[in-house]
């Protein structure tokens, strides 16, 4: 990802949702926004507990429940976080943080205690699944904490991560981070970001293929400070990336758009100085290593022991 100290933040523009709501749960979800700055105040157990129950109580597939939350209060656990998850200071400073992880480790140890077969960390169908369980879960978690009066913010930088977190918490194989979540109670309640219309977002019957045009328009209405100012850098950064990627003849039309434009785009901005392209695609045969280092291998071909 880029290190460019000057440039703005990437999560967009803030946006009003003041106005009518049907009722007070649709105005949390419209209202809700990341949170990254925390009073020095803990989170009553009772208060923790209720917000806990509501991740136990999300919907999983069959009913299994995959997944682990470690609850994370220590200030050096905290500290350490801070330095691995690229210095996002805020998780020290939030009371609580909670890690979600996938964990096909109980239910391996539940199968051993039956006697039952198991074979669900060779399983696509299982892991995949179970992923969705865990990220569920986490959010019925972020909204439970705002329906409290809390604040959170997901922190996806843990898989940056993951070995040392493997180490930090003692887990087992079958057991993969997922999200962190930070919690707290908020200095201020930040502003929501504005987000792509509905009309957009959701397809009638079929997938529709947006126009050009409206995919302009779509981008141009969420972000309306509509990019980024050109610097040397960030050109030599961006013919880089486009180079690596897709070519010279891509690499000269892209500086052609920004020199005519006479600013970065949002797009250009994100996959070629922040979600660096080439960077990011690079990193899946580590991650696949990882996949297995975690006791995960669902995507190499699957023998039963029983054929060995």
């Amino acid at each position: 990802m880029s290190g460019d100290d000057n440039m703005p933040t990437h999560h967009g523009d803030n946006t009003n949702t003041t106005g009518n709501f049907d009722n007070e749960t649709i105005q949390l979800l419209h209202e809700r926004s990341s949170c990254r700055s925390f009073v020095d105040r803990p989170i009553p157990d009772e208060v923790m507990r209720t917000i806990l129950e509501a991740g136990t109580h999300a919907p999983t597939g069959g009913n299994l429940q995959p997944f682990s939350i470690i609850r994370i209060d220590d200030p050096a656990t905290k500290k350490r976080l801070v330095e691995l998850c690229g210095d996002q200071t805020f998780i020290a400073k939030a009371p609580t943080n909670l890690l979600f992880c996938i964990d096909w480790f109980r239910l391996r140890r539940w199968a051993e205690v039956e006697l039952a077969p198991f074979a669900a960390t060779s399983s696509f169908h299982h892991f995949w699944i179970s992923f969705q369980d865990t990220v569920i879960a986490a959010q019925n978690i972020c909204t439970a904490a705002d329906a409290m009066g809390l604040g959170s913010v997901y922190v996806g930088t843990v898989t940056e991560c993951f070995p040392q977190l493997r180490e930090m918490f003692e887990l087992p194989n079958g057991v993969l981070p997922v999200v962190l979540l930070s919690l707290g109670y908020p200095t201020k309640r930040p502003s929501p970001k504005r987000k792509l219309d509905i009309d957009i977002i959701t397809h009638n019957e079929k997938y529709r293929r947006l126009s050009d045009n409206e995919i302009t328009e779509a981008y141009d209405k969420k972000y309306p400070s509509r990019g980024v100012e050109v610097t040397d850098e960030r050109l030599r950064d961006l013919e880089r990336v486009c180079l690596k990627v897709h070519g010279e003849e891509f690499a000269h039309r892209c500086l052609e758009r920004i020199r005519e434009k006479g600013r970065i785009s949002i797009s250009q901005r994100y996959f070629g100085l922040h979600y660096v392209a080439d960077e990011m695609a690079e990193g899946s045969d580590a991650y696949l290593q990882l996949m297995r280092d975690f006791g995960f291998d669902w995507f190499d071909k699957y023998e039963p022991h029983g054929n060995q």
